[in-house]
Parts: structure tokens; C-alpha cells; sequence
């Protein structure tokens, strides 16, 4: 008999978080209440207390960061190629021009050297992306945008729970997105938030998450910003109160489960098999994913079939956005940015979620060793 499907993702509710929904469900308040603020105050304190607001996604907070930032028509706005097509489609959203700087072949986060080459007297901002919740050098990050006087929105939708020399990644800095989305190490189902600098910023912020809205007294109401419809359900935050609780647990899981990956490779895995290892980082990252980089003898699809007829899940993350149609349009091109276009040709994601057993890992790395052999 085969082994049953093993997927690269799975999130984990406990049954306090399922009957937290059934209270929110039966409460008659389902929409952003008590629980949002409650979900808030706790990442709040999480952060050292930062303003936290949360969002229906983690993909319109990097908006909203930008629009709080005056971030617009004529600026431009530096990132990744590789990461989610959301990260620079922000860019575009609201009237800005992105530029993509090459990845780093090792940490496969953005080159921070050439991300400070491509700056322009146009350029505003930059949205590092923490891949696989691995930081850049944060020291060096923000040396740059002191130095250059640029706004930071942090990309930090798969880092909940990595650091940075022992300070959680959204405890400092400028602003810091997270994603709650199905497959990130807490989910709310979907969801997102942003770490502000101060009040005014965390306003702002409450305005543009409700089409602009300013309430006051019983029937006070004014508009002067144009805003969207992004806010969080109590039943999403309720969800996320649940998992945050575990975050600890999850991220040292992850870690465990890191480890053995490495241990079940073997030190002579990259020499022998061409495929390259992730950084092995058990301090500051919090392994969000674990992905190999293939040896060019093998195509990724071939790899993700033998990996499916093995009965294991294999994704990857991500595809260089400048090569989409939407992005060839604006003038990008193949070899612009070789590394990022040979790592996103070549990336794959193995199983990494709270529940998966050590083996569950010693079960994939002998499927990637045998279909490395063929």
C-alpha cells in the first residue's frame, strides 16, 4: 500500500480556536470588534508596543504603508524580484514605478549592495522580502535608507516569529507587514498587519482600512482620504488569537523540524546531489519553508511529478515577477537579474508545517535523494 499524500503545507486549528469561531459565531458581533481589538492589543505587545492594526490580507497593508509613506505618481519603489507577484503589484497600485534589484545567491533575500546601486534621486522607498522568514542584514537595511533617506515597508509576510539579534522581526524598524494567509506559520484563514511608527500613522491607517472614515460622537461621520474595504472579522481574529498563543511553539517546531531536515541531507548533500541547501540559520529565522534550489540537470516540473508519484507536495516560491507579462510590458526582460531568474527557475518548497513529524522530513529527503538520482 502507498503512503498516503504528504502536502508541503497544512495549517493546524485547535479545537479552543474552533470553538472561539462557534462563540463569535453565536455573539451576534461577527464583523471587526472586540476580537480585533483584542487580536491588535496582543500583537501590539508582541512588537514592544508598537501600533498594530490588522487587515483582511497582508498584501493590502504593504499598500497602505505605501500611501501612509506619500509614496505615489513619479516615485519609485525598490524590491525583490522573487517573491510574491503582490509585493510589487503594491508598487503599481498606488501610481509608483518599481524597480527590482538582483537576489542574493546565498540568503536569496535581496542583494542590499545592489538594491543601494539602483537607487535614484526618484527612488522613495524599498520593500525587502524576508523569504522563507529569513531576515536581510536589518543593520545594514536601514543604514541605507537613513543614508539615502528612504522610507522602509518590510515585507515581512512569512518572518512572525524570526528575529533579529534577539529583537522579533516588527519590534523596530519602520513599517512591517505580516501576512496571516492559510499556509503562513499563524494564519487567521486570511488576513494581514502592519506595524506603524506612532498614533497618527495607526489613524491613518484605520482610515484607509475603511474607505476613509472618521467617526465621532453617536452620528459624526467624515470622510477626507479615499479608502477600501479591507478591515478583519472578529471571526478571522479570533482564529488568529487561538494560533498567536502557540507562536512560541510553532516557531520552535519549525526550528526542530530545520534541523533534522539538515541532518537527513548529510554534509556532503549539496557535492553529491547539485541541489542547493537553504542558509542554516536556527537563531533569527523562523523556517516559514524549506527550499532547495535544483541542479540545472533537472527541471522543476519533472521534479515536482516524481516528487507527486512519491506521494509527497512540493511547491515553490516564487517565480521572478519581472518576467509576468504585466511587468515584461513595463520593459523588463530575461537577464536583467540572473540570479534571481536562475533560483526562481529552480526553487522548490518541501513540507514544513506544525504537524509534520521527523518522519515525515527522513520521508522527503529520501524522495528528493532518489529522484536526484535518476
Amino acid at each position: 500500500m502507498s503512503e498516503s499524500f504528504l502536502p508541503f503545507s497544512r495549517p493546524t486549528i485547535d479545537e479552543a480556536s474552533i470553538a472561539s469561531v462557534a462563540d463569535v459565531l453565536r455573539s451576534g458581533w461577527i464583523t471587526s470588534g472586540p476580537k480585533v481589538q483584542a487580536f491588535e492589543a496582543k500583537l501590539s505587545e508582541y512588537f514592544g508596543g508598537r501600533p498594530v492594526r490588522t487587515f483582511n490580507s497582508g498584501t493590502c497593508t504593504m499598500e497602505i504603508a505605501l500611501r501612509i509613506a506619500g509614496i505615489g505618481p513619479g516615485d519609485e519603489v525598490i524590491t525583490t524580484p522573487i517573491s510574491w507577484v503582490a509585493t510589487a503589484n503594491v508598487i503599481i497600485e498606488v501610481g509608483a514605478t518599481p524597480v527590482f534589484a538582483d537576489i542574493d545567491p546565498v540568503t536569496r533575500n535581496i542583494d542590499l549592495d545592489k538594491l543601494e546601486a539602483a537607487i535614484t534621486p526618484r527612488t522613495k522607498a524599498v520593500i525587502p522580502v524576508y523569504l522563507a522568514g529569513k531576515p536581510v542584514d536589518m543593520d545594514r537595511l536601514y543604514e541605507i535608507a537613513r543614508k539615502h533617506k528612504l522610507r522602509v515597508i518590510e515585507d515581512a509576510a512569512q518572518a512572525l516569529g524570526s528575529s533579529w539579534q534577539g529583537k522579533p522581526i516588527g519590534a523596530f524598524g519602520d513599517f512591517v507587514s505580516f501576512s496571516f494567509q492559510a499556509n503562513k506559520n499563524i494564519t487567521t484563514a486570511e488576513g494581514g498587519c502592519l506595524v506603524l511608527n506612532n498614533a497618527d500613522e495607526a489613524k491613518l491607517a484605520e482610515k484607509y482600512r475603511l474607505q476613509g472614515v472618521t467617526r465621532s460622537g453617536l452620528d459624526g461621520i467624515e470622510v477626507d482620504v479615499l479608502g477600501g474595504k479591507f478591515n478583519m472579522t472578529d471571526i478571522n481574529a479570533a482564529i488568529g488569537l487561538g494560533q498567536f498563543a502557540h507562536l512560541a511553539e510553532i516557531t520552535a517546531k519549525r526550528r526542530a523540524l530545520a534541523k533534522h531536515y539538515f541532518a537527513c541531507f548529510g554534509v556532503d548533500f549539496e557535492e553529491k546531489f547539485g541541489a542547493q541547501l537553504p542558509v542554516a540559520d536556527f537563531e533569527d529565522t523562523n523556517w516559514h519553508l524549506f527550499q532547495l534550489v535544483l541542479p540545472e540537470r533537472i527541471t522543476r516540473a519533472d521534479f515536482m511529478a516524481k516528487m507527486l508519484e512519491k506521494n509527497i507536495g512540493v511547491g515553490y516560491h516564487y517565480a521572478p515577477i519581472h518576467l509576468f507579462k504585466l511587468y515584461r510590458e513595463r520593459g523588463f526582460k530575461e537577464g536583467m537579474f540572473p540570479v534571481a531568474e536562475r533560483v526562481g527557475r529552480q526553487i522548490v518548497t518541501l513540507p514544513m508545517f506544525f504537524a509534520l513529524t521527523e518522519t515525515d522530513v527522513e520521508r522527503t529527503v529520501g524522495a528528493v535523494k532518489s529522484v536526484l538520482q535518476q
